[in-house]
């Protein structure tokens, strides 16, 4: 499972939930996605941006009670199967490598971050998530093409 989110306080007295999410798919902000939370799944029946949250009514949490007892899960779903797309998660344990081939350490893990995800390599390095240019070498090697300077390297070379 993969975490997507938060579930915050209840909004009203409906059993409406505030939750921050954290996936950009737009298949786990409608109605119809499934949740794993703490209990097991939950069906999403309404959701509707928020605040910079959702405003989300799930599949059997009628009343403010019954939100109140789900504030703080982590909001989890099934990995997404598409090929063509690079999962953050995949890159812990990858070799990190410039376009020109050198290496520079390996992906101890991922660092949640607002502007960009955080490659950390074992060494402390931290590389932006958008500086990955090639993950088809997945999971061994993943490239990255940084601008001078970032890796401890020089504009001269």
């Amino acid at each position: 499972m993969l975490e997507i989110g938060r579930i915050g306080k209840p909004h009203g007295l409906k059993g409406e939930l505030l939750v921050s999410i954290t996936s950009d798919r737009p298949e786990r902000t409608a109605p119809g996605a499934v949740w794993f939370l703490d209990d097991g799944p939950v069906t999403v029946e309404a959701i509707q941006p928020y605040q910079h949250r959702f405003l989300v009514r799930l599949a059997g949490v009628s009343g403010r009670e019954a939100a109140e007892a789900l504030n703080g899960q982590i909001v989890r779903a099934e990995p997404i199967d598409d090929p063509d797309a690079l999962w953050v998660h995949e890159l812990v344990g990858a070799t990190v490598a410039t376009p020109d081939g050198r290496t520079w350490g390996t992906v101890a893990a991922v660092l949640a971050n607002p502007a960009d995800d955080l490659l950390e390599l074992d060494d402390g390095t931290l590389v932006p998530v958008g500086f990955v240019t090639d993950g088809s070498g997945l999971p061994e090697r993943v490239v990255v093409d940084p601008p001078p300077g970032l890796l401890g390297d020089d504009e001269d070379g």
